[in-house]
């Protein structure tokens, strides 16, 4: 079943320039105040709105804790986009010249977080996201991001963090005018949650679990990368509009 993903794992592994026990021991200290510094003005506004903006008070505490994990799906087959044309899996795509999945790893990069790649087959995103877990279960939280979201920005990432070092929500997703994007971050409560999860549905029961509790949080941000997936031959196209706009 798994035939589609064995087909292109050499090429992913080629992508990372760490091996995946290393991305999984791979632990990061940041300074929270460089989190702050580069939330997009929007989430910025929001927040404060919302009395998420960190206080000096909790800035000082949250210096000294390890941020959470941003964990890179990698697993699924991309039938959707070889069945609207693509010749190869959507990971391997490319764009403005390079694998799809390379912009996504960049971007993670950039930001500073510690981070895993979970590529291994697994029948659907909840076994994906679960497995993920279960390899970086010692982590401060975690920031579910779909490999095929290229264009996702570094200080996302970043403000999507804050949000747990903040201990502001226990789930938390960023918003592109009123539309839901990823990464979606994960605090520690959800670790029984995440690790039960399985098939098709991802985390959104975790997220909508929570958020009926009124600890879930909308972080609004400017940023098109959060809803901008590669799941078509069109939407790849669309991709590279926006990537080159960027550029101008």
């Amino acid at each position: 079943m798994f035939a589609a993903i064995a087909s292109f794992h050499t090429a992913l592994m080629a992508l990372c320039s760490l091996s995946s026990a290393t991305l999984r021991r791979k632990d990061v200290r940041l300074d929270a105040v460089q989190f702050a510094g580069h939330r997009p003005a929007a989430a910025a506004q929001r927040c404060h709105d919302l009395t998420c903006l960190p206080t000096q008070h909790s800035l000082i505490h949250s210096m000294h804790l390890t941020p959470p994990t941003v964990l890179i799906l990698a697993s699924g087959r991309g039938e959707r986009f070889k069945a609207s044309g693509g010749s190869v899996h959507k990971l391997q795509a490319l764009l403005a010249g390079k694998p799809v999945l390379q912009h996504t790893l960049d971007a993670v990069r950039a930001s500073g977080l510690p981070w895993h790649v979970e590529d291994a087959g697994h029948p659907g995103m909840g076994d994906s996201i679960a497995a993920a877990v279960r390899h970086t279960s010692n982590a401060a939280g975690w920031l579910v991001l779909p490999g095929d979201l290229p264009l996702v920005q570094p200080a996302t990432l970043q403000a999507m963090a804050q949000v747990l070092l903040d201990q502001r929500a226990v789930v938390a997703w960023p918003e592109l005018a009123g539309e839901r994007g990823h990464p979606v971050a994960f605090g520690r409560d959800c670790l029984p949650d995440l690790l039960a999860l399985q098939g098709e549905k991802g985390a959104a029961p975790v997220v909508r679990k929570w958020a009926e509790q009124g600890r879930g949080l909308a972080v609004p941000v400017q940023d098109e990368g959060v809803v901008t997936d590669i799941d078509t031959v069109d939407a790849l196209a669309r991709a590279e509009a926006l990537w080159r706009q960027r550029q101008a």
